[in-house]
């Protein structure tokens, strides 16, 4: 159905309902022992150190600090998690490709992230953040092997698009189709955003609260 002009169209609405709704923090988690429990559909983000993932995750639930910005590339050591409203839990994960962190630290998060990917059933999706000005880097294109790998449906999401002139956003957009569709585990669906601007905020949230009504339905249906 077609929303009609100037209408809020019914998925952006139900993604910024259930953004709206509290966050807090659950816990910081360093090996795969130690994640809860939780029986809701969780949804992580992964990116390269200092691809903006913390702005991100407080431009969707309208924080400011709820995930840490930090200037200091691969101060994340662990996976985050955060409940949103009961309906979903949000996990930041570690970044990678930080050159100062030494082998024996990302080699640590590898074996956490493969872990996780593999083995968190709750998973619905997985949101790998590349930089539109830089486009896809080795060790974005290694994170996806490891996401198609363990069977972990990703989307690829764009991040300070507004950075780029439209000639290079349309680029960078069709770049990242390119390479969703190279990769068996990648949603086709490439959303192009800006923490800053707010740009693509609404649609990631409609597609995330997607997956969060989906996994409540079947949970109250038993």
């Amino acid at each position: 159905m077609t929303a009609r002009p100037g209408r809020e169209p019914e998925g952006q609405k139900r993604g910024r309902i259930l953004f709206a709704q509290e966050c807090k923090f659950i816990r910081p988690v360093k090996t795969f022992a130690d994640l809860p429990p939780l029986a809701r559909a969780e949804v992580a983000f992964a990116g390269r150190s200092n691809v903006g993932k913390s702005s991100l995750i407080n431009a969707l639930t309208n924080r400011k600090t709820l995930a840490r910005v930090s200037n200091t590339p691969g101060r994340t050591r662990e996976i985050n998690l955060f409940d949103l409203g009961g309906r979903l839990t949000i996990a930041d994960l570690p970044g990678y490709g930080f050159a100062r962190v030494s082998k024996a630290v990302s080699a640590e998060w590898r074996r956490l992230i493969d872990a996780y990917l593999r083995g968190r059933s709750q998973l619905r999706r997985v949101c790998l953040l590349i930089d539109a000005r830089h486009g896809a880097q080795a060790n974005d294109r290694a994170m996806m092997a490891m996401l198609d790998a363990a069977a972990a449906s990703f989307l690829l999401v764009l991040t300070k698009i507004d950075k780029l002139q439209p000639g290079e956003r349309d680029a960078a957009i069709n770049d990242a189709e390119r390479l969703a569709s190279e990769h068996a585990a990648a949603h086709p669906e490439v959303i192009a955003t800006s923490a800053e601007t707010g740009e693509g905020i609404p649609a990631l949230r409609a597609h995330l609260a997607v997956l969060a009504e989906t996994s409540y339905k079947a949970a109250a249906n038993g």
